[in-house]
């Protein structure tokens, strides 16, 4: 069965890809809901893919024929940046590691659960109705400008004493999440990437880690704001730290260690003297660094003295920091960067980094 003529719509369209016998009709139903379907077989997979928002695959990950198919089409230049969900069988280890190895944005499991799988499908799929790529392009460039725009306030002007208001950060949070939502993670990080100045860089990746995570969470759009707000303000202490220490193509000593480590006390004082920042976003500025087993700074806080918010942003800066280009070291892979933070156990919130997985590895 081929895809059939484009049709219009308001709601965003996805391509489903099924080798079952009954097509996949019972996921059909529930995609149904929120999109319009188009079933095909994986042999039947469109060469231009433009018109639709993602691809769902619902195939047999057991099967070495199959999974070689869906690699040669989805490897594809028209399919290389498409959002792809792919059906589990059962929860065993193989048929995920498969999923994430053929570069899978999300995944679910049968017995389908329809109100689970709505929620990741608007997460991972936008609404495309009036967003064609040049509409795409500019959300994104003006909510990179309207981020940067903050950070130059932050780590420009702040230290010259021109203060930060909160209403700074509240009128580029739309653009932010607009870009992310009607573009991509991996275009943010891609054009971000491109930042010549390191802290600009982190920020910026923190960020767009942060929106992702909360709207693959599904979360309401008041609490996106409340991580976009906290992940874009999160290293303003920076702002007050050397920047030949920052800078440093290289290792930094023990008394530069000591020195960059002030800078959550310093962002903290400057916002609380200053006045007008929420609670929450003073304490992800405080408590960036701290870790659950007490290890952190500055506090050592344990447990449940982190917030949860303050978790959240623990894990996308960690991993953001590991998978950035640094001069004095290469970036880890996103395998190696989520091994890592595996590794660290109960220093982090295990449960949040297992439901962030989806995020570090769908964005390549």
């Amino acid at each position: 069965m081929t895809a059939p003529a484009i049709k219009s719509s308001s709601k965003r369209r996805l391509l489903l890809a099924s080798d079952r016998s009954d097509q996949s009709s019972e996921l059909a139903g529930i995609l149904q809901t929120v999109s319009e379907v188009d079933t095909v077989s994986m042999a039947d997979l469109p060469d231009a893919p433009s018109q639709f928002a993602g691809v769902v695959v619902d195939i047999n990950l057991r099967s070495p024929e199959c999974v070689q198919l869906v690699r040669n089409k989805l490897r594809s230049e028209p399919y290389r940046a498409m959002p792809r969900l792919f059906v589990l069988a059962d929860a065993l280890h193989h048929g995920s590691m498969q999923a994430w190895a053929l570069g899978a944005t999300d995944t679910i499991a049968r017995p389908f659960d329809a109100q689970a799988i709505l929620q990741r499908i608007r997460a991972a799929f936008p609404d495309t109705h009036g967003y064609d790529a040049t509409d795409r392009g500019k959300a994104l460039n003006r909510g990179v400008e309207a981020a940067h725009a903050v950070l130059v306030k932050m780590f420009e002007k702040l230290p010259q004493g021109i203060p930060l208001q909160f209403s700074d950060i509240v009128a580029a949070e739309n653009r932010i999440l607009k870009a992310i939502k009607h573009s991509s993670l991996r275009e943010w990080l891609t054009t971000v990437g491109c930042h010549h100045t390191d802290t600009y860089r982190h920020c910026l990746f923190v960020t767009g880690f942060a929106v992702a995570f909360a709207q693959h969470l599904g979360m309401r759009e008041d609490d996106q704001r409340r991580l976009a707000r906290a992940a874009l303000l999160h290293d303003v202490g920076k702002a007050f730290i050397p920047v030949d220490i920052l800078d440093k193509p290289g290792p930094l000593t023990s008394a530069e260690v000591t020195e960059v480590r002030q800078h959550p006390r310093r962002g903290f004082d400057a916002l609380a003297a200053q006045g007008g920042f929420p609670p929450e976003m003073l304490d992800v500025v405080l408590h960036h660094h701290e870790l659950l087993d007490g290890s952190g700074y500055p506090n050592a806080l344990r447990g449940n003295q982190i917030s949860d918010i303050v978790r959240l942003i623990t894990i996308v800066d960690i991993y953001a920091a590991l998978v950035e280009k640094r001069a004095y070291r290469m970036q880890y892979t996103h395998a190696g960067a989520y091994a890592m933070m595996e590794e660290m156990g109960d220093r982090l919130d295990q449960h949040l980094l297992k439901a962030f997985r989806p995020i570090a590895f769908g964005y390549h």
